[in-house]
């Protein structure tokens, strides 16, 4: 009897070990779907929503030009903190979503970021939303108004962000009174 339990114990002991490896690649495999799945979600809006008919840089300086709209530029980073924390805001702001169809929205993160320094007006922190005329010019004259002053392009709250668009909106005289 004993070498009988002494037999199943160690074929048990074989089929665990055969399994382990099996498990361990199924369990790996999972894990990277599941981070595939979820970069696929993130999509365009990269965190911002994807409720907003998103552009690449490139793509929506030419769209504002032909258009004759003005450009939302958002530049961020996908290690910062502050980027992070305004993406769920901004993408459940269901005013920006409105407001977004007066504009070519364009998001920018890591490598995208352009380089030259018209698009850092006061400096390279991040998150920084800029508003650009047709001509793809930095419209300075448009912050935040309710923010820090040293950095004038930062926004942490989609309030700051609508009075931002509607101010271009005043400027440039577009889109319907009562949204102004």
């Amino acid at each position: 009897m004993s070498n009988s339990k002494f037999y199943i114990t160690l074929v048990l002991a074989v089929i665990f070990l055969l399994l382990s490896p099996l498990n361990y690649v199924k369990a790996v495999e999972e894990d990277e779907n599941a981070e595939e799945e979820e970069s696929a979600n993130v999509g365009k809006g990269k965190g911002f929503g994807e409720s907003v008919a998103w552009k690449s840089l490139d793509d929506g300086l030419s769209e504002a030009k032909e258009e004759k709209k003005p450009l939302m530029l958002i530049i961020h980073k996908s290690w910062c903190g502050a980027c992070a924390a305004l993406k769920p805001k901004f993408a459940s702001a269901e005013e920006i979503s409105d407001l977004s169809s007066h504009f070519v929205m364009v998001n920018t993160e890591d490598d995208d970021e352009p380089q030259d320094k018209a698009y850092a007006p006061d400096g390279a922190y991040y998150p920084r939303i800029l508003f650009l005329d047709s001509d793809g010019e930095v419209l300075t004259k448009i912050y935040n108004e309710g923010g820090n002053p040293e950095y004038k392009y930062y926004y942490s709250q989609p309030e700051m962000i609508v009075n931002s668009m509607k101010a271009v909106m005043k400027l440039l005289e577009i889109g319907p009174k009562d949204e102004l």
